[in-house]
């Protein structure tokens, strides 16, 4: 039998302890929703620790988004399973949910302090400029992954998804759905005219 080449992308040098400190600082440093971690999981797990491929981490995340769930925990879990199965989710899980678990509980305490503190409601204000930067990113980084496949059925459903949005209103969630199903179908398409092909 033929063995798989592991690569560099291979799990020796995946070890627990930078799996949970990576995904913590991530976590704690994310401002704005589950969008803003996802150029840093990229960068971090992609770039920096070179740990997973560009393409296997855009499929997560559109796995993380599809899922019902917020997407930066469902993210966590899947990168973690996928470089060191389990036991790497759940390190993966809890590196993420932890900051926000001791933010949100310190806030429930002082909640009356921020809601009407004029310095806390500025900076928060000066947040959304920045979260809308990274989220900025996001559609850059995987936009341009895309386009660079010159495939026309993807152009298609991008734009597609962009005009469905902006113009009718209708939900993320329903548009999510539909471009999987569209993905599914294309799938089962292009391998049956392989299949029809002569050899």
């Amino acid at each position: 039998m033929q063995q798989k080449n592991p690569g560099k992308h291979s799990g020796k040098d995946k070890n627990y302890l930078t799996l949970f400190t990576s995904t913590l600082m991530l976590s704690a440093f994310t401002f704005g929703g589950g969008y803003v971690i996802v150029p840093l999981m990229r960068k971090r797990f992609v770039e920096e620790l070179d740990w997973i491929a560009e393409q296997e981490m855009l499929d997560i995340i559109c796995i993380a988004q599809s899922a019902p769930g917020a997407i930066a925990v469902n993210a966590s879990l899947l990168l973690g399973y996928r470089l060191r199965g389990f036991i790497g989710a759940m390190i993966t899980l809890l590196g993420t949910v932890l900051p926000p678990l001791f933010s949100i509980t310190v806030i429930t305490y002082f909640y009356e302090i921020f809601r009407t503190n004029q310095i806390v409601a500025a900076a928060l204000y000066g947040m959304q400029a920045g979260v809308a930067a990274i989220i900025a990113d996001v559609v850059l980084t995987m936009g341009s992954s895309i386009i660079k496949g010159k495939n026309w059925g993807d152009y298609l459903i991008m734009a597609g998804a962009f005009v469905t949005a902006l113009v009718a209103g209708i939900s993320v969630s329903y548009i999510i759905l539909a471009c999987g199903v569209i993905g599914a179908v294309r799938f089962l398409w292009q391998n049956r005219r392989r299949g029809k092909e002569p050899v």
